[in-house]
């Protein structure tokens, strides 16, 4: 069961099932029960399909890597189990998309084919491939609004968040795959400059706190925003001190990345809830 976990990377697939939620809460003061729970699968089995998939084409990569954090490297499930769970659970997702409207099914269909495009060749072209990962992490938000009604201010200011610490992490990803991605010849940014990759991971997630202050405008001083985003805060900071260090555990850097987006996930669901 670990080793599925692990495979499906479900922690971000709860992670994009919530943001999902709050975009929709974002953009509308009435939540549809039905709607959210549909939205929620629908990230939930669409990422979950995209990682194994992922784990698949980059069994090499990963391998060369010595990502034991994998279970394919591990040995713990077979190469083919996850192309075949990756097809599996694919269905799933545009199903409960298409369950909300015929939109919601269009969007999940656009991010789907885009993210088979990264896992056969899109990565290839480094920074660009960051990109489509960063935008896949504020794409949640964007089909909570989309959902709704619609897509406002709020719910642009937070998908700029996460594009942004998103972008972040794909950057800092890159130094810690720097000898795998040679495999592919993916021409990441710590392959061009390691040094470089650093300040721009750091630089990238100092903008997002930044921009984590913007929303104050729409909430005020509410503590139910305000203390969330700003342990969030803190951990990015963190996170860009060890970066100019030149860390080299990036994968502890990443957990806490990953914990300070759980904290703003949390701010701004409760900020627009109370």
């Amino acid at each position: 069961m670990k080793a599925i976990w692990d495979l499906l990377r479900l922690e971000h697939g709860f992670m994009y099932g919530l943001a999902v939620i709050v975009g929709m809460v974002v953009s509308s003061e009435n939540l549809n029960l039905s709607k959210a729970t549909f939205g929620f699968l629908t990230a939930l089995f669409s990422q979950a399909s995209a990682f194994a998939f992922n784990d698949y084409v980059d069994y090499e990569v990963d391998l060369k890597n010595r990502r034991l954090d994998r279970p394919l490297v591990r040995g713990d499930l077979r190469r083919e189990f996850a192309l075949i769970i990756a097809i599996a659970l694919a269905p799933f997702g545009l199903l409960f998309a298409y369950l909300i409207s015929i939109q919601a099914l269009i969007f999940v269909l656009i991010v789907a084919i885009l993210g088979y495009t990264y896992n056969v060749k899109l990565k290839e072209f480094g920074l660009l491939g960051n990109a489509y990962i960063a935008f896949t992490m504020c794409a949640p938000f964007l089909f909570g609004g989309l959902i709704t009604n619609g897509i406002n201010v709020q719910i642009v200011t937070l998908s700029l968040l996460a594009f942004l610490s998103g972008l972040g992490r794909e950057v800092m990803k890159g130094i810690e795959d720097v000898e795998g991605d040679a495999l592919r010849n993916v021409r990441s940014v710590a392959r061009l400059n390691v040094k470089f990759a650093y300040r721009l991971s750091a630089f990238l997630i100092f903008l997002a706190v930044l921009l984590s202050f913007l929303p104050i405008l729409h909430y005020g001083l509410d503590p139910f925003y305000i203390v969330p985003v700003f342990l969030a805060d803190i951990v990015f900071m963190k996170t860009v001190k060890d970066l100019l260090r030149f860390e080299r555990d990036i994968s502890k850097l990443r957990r806490f990345t990953l914990l300070a987006i759980g904290f703003g996930l949390t701010g701004f669901l409760l900020g627009a809830i109370c």
